[in-house]
């Protein structure tokens, strides 16, 4: 028997607090199996899970164990929902696509794993490029799919100043208008993104979904 929205949606909240991957996946399958609208799936599903994440990370309950294994069950989740997302007519209601990486000489991927799911969860089509990302490859993948937005994510001091290289890259091939570029990172902050000229900055995966949803809003 398939359970109903008022069922389904606490028990996909509770599975990405608890990090529980095998009950987030079999739940986004009972969902896609049921012909739920997937976008509702995430909105109201999953993504309260994963403010509830932020909020416990902010307060200092959650650390990064319990980071990691939230945003891995949201993955299991998105690995269900994700392509049916994309071929479904709830595709064209997606928020907007997001090209994210860790920029060059920065293997730390941690942090951008998770504000990629996050993202993804947000409604966002996400290309995820791992780490130790050629800048010119970020702006290739946002040329190749229509990107809107593009996240660089940098660990270390040493590796953020690829950020503001990335900035001049942009500007160098008349590029600079036609993307959204948020930074993010340890050593980053708001700061660093004006003076850079990003076009912002979000502190934790929460407030990265938050900040792109609002400049793809405003674009």
């Amino acid at each position: 028997m398939t359970l109903s929205k008022a069922e389904i949606f606490p028990r996909m909240s509770e599975a990405i607090i608890a990090g529980d991957r095998e009950a987030a996946r079999a739940l986004a399958e009972e969902a896609a199996g049921a012909g739920f609208d997937l976008l509702e799936v995430v909105d109201k599903g999953y993504l309260p899970g994963l403010r509830k994440v932020g909020e416990l990370w902010e307060q200092g309950e959650y650390f990064l164990p319990e980071l990691i294994t939230s945003a891995e069950a949201m993955k299991a989740a998105m690995a269900v929902l994700g392509p049916a997302l994309n071929r479904g007519p709830a595709g064209s209601r997606r928020a907007g696509r997001i090209v994210i990486g860790t920029v060059e000489g920065d293997i730390h991927d941690i942090g951008k794993n998770l504000v990629a799911s996050m993202l993804q969860a947000g409604g966002f089509e996400v290309f995820d490029l791992g780490a130790d990302v050629k800048l010119e490859r970020f702006v290739e993948k946002a040329e190749e799919v229509g990107a809107g937005t593009i996240c660089l994510s940098a660990l270390l001091t040493t590796t953020m100043a690829a950020q503001k290289r990335f900035i001049g890259l942009l500007r160098d091939r008349g590029l600079r208008g036609k993307y959204k570029v948020l930074v993010g990172g340890a050593p980053a902050s708001r700061r660093w993104a004006e003076e850079i000229g990003a076009d912002g900055y979000a502190e934790n995966a929460v407030a990265a979904v938050n900040l792109a949803k609002s400049l793809a809003g405003g674009s």
